[in-house]
């Protein structure tokens, strides 16, 4: 007889019982895919490391690469973490929202979250329903992006019981993502050289104003080694399509429209003219917020539909664009 297959991860609303059940859940040792205002995660009790290597396991990760643990409040910082002065005025500005700190961990974060390191990455989640799910849980929650890794990061709960539904037993809604992209991360490790490991919404611009120094970005990407990562999200290639992807500094209407059909065509703006049914935008006004929190589902949707290639143009400009074209260089790697 066949091997029955087992059932796929049940969605739950965020209603007070379900929050409960889930949170004694993760207490118990087990996964649940949560919202946050980035992507959706996949989380853990990150103090437990039989837990945490569940993640590990559902996701296909290497050990190499380290999760993000977050918090709900500030007390909670030192429990895992030793802040310096930078650290805790960048976590009063920023906190709760989309940044993530790499500072010296404490002892009491398994070696599995860390990848070995004596270092941790920590933020504090802006999303409602995670944040209440962190407080009835009273742990703090390792929670990489809830997607087979390499992939492209879920935006929406659908999405991730499309990758991990018969890995995983339960899933959070919490509505499609406010952000679309995951979390800006700097390395605190040494306040007088921060560095911006991952640009994400929260810019560098802003986190160098907020300090009142510059901040250097790291500025290149890592290929698959045995070698330990400092941080998540380092990997050359990731966040990607299995449809090939070919990045362009420009995309020309013109050539859009001389292309098979086979081929999508992926502009950040909606191109003016007549649109044939392979071209796409991810934004209609060219609004780069709009664009980061719409390229996630989009790249999925085209990545479902059949096209034998994918074109995307870069987009121009700093801040959101900066993590955008980050996403999307990492995406066309082969």
């Amino acid at each position: 007889m066949p091997t029955p297959r087992k059932p796929t991860a049940r969605i739950f609303r965020g209603t007070p019982r379900n929050l409960a059940f889930l949170a004694r859940s993760l207490r118990a040792g087990d996964l649940v895919g949560v919202p946050t205002e980035t992507v959706y995660g996949l989380a853990a009790d990150a103090l437990n490391p039989i837990a945490c290597k569940k993640i590990f396991a559902a996701k296909g990760r290497p050990a190499t690469d380290p999760l993000i643990v977050h918090i709900h409040s500030l007390d909670q910082l030192a429990q895992i973490a030793i802040p310096n002065p930078a650290a805790l005025k960048l976590a009063k500005k920023f906190w709760p929202g989309p940044l993530t700190l790499i500072l010296p961990k404490t002892d009491v974060v398994p070696a599995i979250v860390s990848a070995g390191l004596p270092s941790v990455a920590v933020r504090m989640p802006a999303h409602p329903l995670f944040r209440r799910l962190l407080k009835l849980t009273a742990r703090p929650l390792a929670a990489p992006s809830a997607n087979l890794f390499g992939y492209i990061s879920p935006t929406t709960a659908e999405h991730v019981r499309a990758g991990l539904g018969r890995r995983i037993s339960y899933i959070l809604e919490g509505g499609p993502a406010d952000l679309g992209l995951e979390s800006t991360i700097l390395d605190l490790r040494n306040p007088a050289r921060p560095r911006l490991l991952r640009p994400g919404s929260i810019s560098r611009e802003a986190l160098a104003r907020a300090l009142g120094r510059p901040i250097a970005w790291r500025g290149r990407h890592v290929s698959p080694s045995a070698e330990a990562q400092i941080s998540p999200g380092l990997l050359l290639r990731h966040y990607s399509p299995r449809t090939p992807l070919v990045l362009h500094q420009r995309l020309a209407l013109s050539s859009a429209q001389l292309s098979g059909l086979d081929e999508a065509w992926l502009f950040i703006a909606r191109p003016r003219g007549r649109l044939r049914k392979n071209i796409f935008w991810l934004d209609a006004r060219g609004d780069l917020r709009g664009a980061a929190k719409r390229l996630f589902a989009q790249l999925r949707a085209l990545d479902g539909a059949g096209f034998r290639r994918i074109h995307a143009e870069r987009a121009s400009g700093e801040g959101p664009a900066e993590a955008i074209n980050d996403r999307l260089t990492r995406a066309s790697a082969r």
